[in-house]
Parts: C-alpha cells; sequence; structure tokens
C-alpha cells in the first residue's frame, strides 16, 4: 500500500475510535473513491500517491462546490458540513501556492512562451504547457488559467 493510502487509513481507525464522526465520514468517502478509481479500467492496479493526491484535489473540489450550491440554495448547515468536509482533505494536500508565488510562476512562463515566438491569446496552451508541471497540485486549473489570460491580456 502507498504511504498516502496507508496514512489516509490510519487516520480513518483513528477517527472512528475517536468517534469524530464528520473525518470519519469524509475519510471513508475518499477511500472509496480512491478505490473505485483503483478498480476503474480493464485491470485493477494500485494508485501512486501523486495519483492518490489528484483523487482528493477533486474530492476537496466537489465539497467546495457542493458548500457554494448549498450556500446558494439557503441550506446554510449543509454548506457548513460540505466545508468542514473540505478543510478535512485540505490536511492531505500539499499547500496551496500564494497568488503572489503563482503570479511569478506564470510570468515567467508567458516569458518563456514569448521568447519561443508564442504571444496574445493564441500563446495559452503554450504557457499552460510550462505552468502545469511546475504547479501540479498546488494551485487548481481554473486559477492558474484566468491569471494566465490576465498576463497574456
Amino acid at each position: 500500500m502507498t504511504t498516502l493510502k496507508s496514512k489516509l487509513h490510519a487516520d480513518l481507525n483513528a477517527a472512528i475510535k475517536e468517534r469524530d464522526e464528520l473525518r470519519s465520514s469524509t475519510l471513508r468517502l475518499t477511500l472509496a473513491a480512491i478505490t473505485k478509481e483503483e478498480v476503474a479500467g480493464k485491470e485493477k492496479r494500485e494508485l501512486s500517491d501523486e495519483e492518490i493526491t489528484k483523487v482528493i484535489t477533486r474530492e476537496a473540489k466537489k465539497r467546495r462546490e457542493a458548500a457554494e450550491a448549498f450556500a446558494q440554495g439557503g441550506r446554510a448547515e449543509q454548506a457548513e458540513r460540505e466545508k468542514a468536509e473540505g478543510e478535512v482533505l485540505a490536511a492531505y494536500l500539499p499547500k496551496q501556492l500564494s497568488d503572489d508565488e503563482l503570479r511569478q510562476i506564470v510570468a515567467q512562463a508567458v516569458e518563456e512562451a514569448k521568447a519561443a515566438g508564442a504571444e496574445g491569446p493564441r500563446a495559452m496552451g503554450q504557457v499552460m504547457k510550462i505552468v502545469n508541471p511546475k504547479v501540479a497540485g498546488q494551485a487548481e486549473g481554473g486559477r492558474v488559467a484566468a491569471l494566465v489570460k490576465e498576463l497574456l491580456a
């Protein structure tokens, strides 16, 4: 078993023993998503820590979106629960880049793309190819894309 997955299992066991319903249900759902990802496709496989981080990121994003939807629908209690679950998952994700750090990385990538001859909005793809490996797991794609568009405009 990978180290991140075994940490999730250990934390789940601890949450169950502590009778922490929020953490235990959140970790159960996350482990179920990881297992689903492992058995998807033609053959069962073991996910790497990097792939597990992507699954956790996807689950955290679902929680954020659900919290927003519940808040807009006037269901504050449900929105708080989703936010709390998102915070539980955030503990397993790498530290997110600040706006300044992200802006610096994107600006550097824009300069690289301009040096390669790409300019304007059409350079978006090239810039994203440079930026994505550098910020993998540390910034959401939508946030990165918005900043790239802003700096290319």
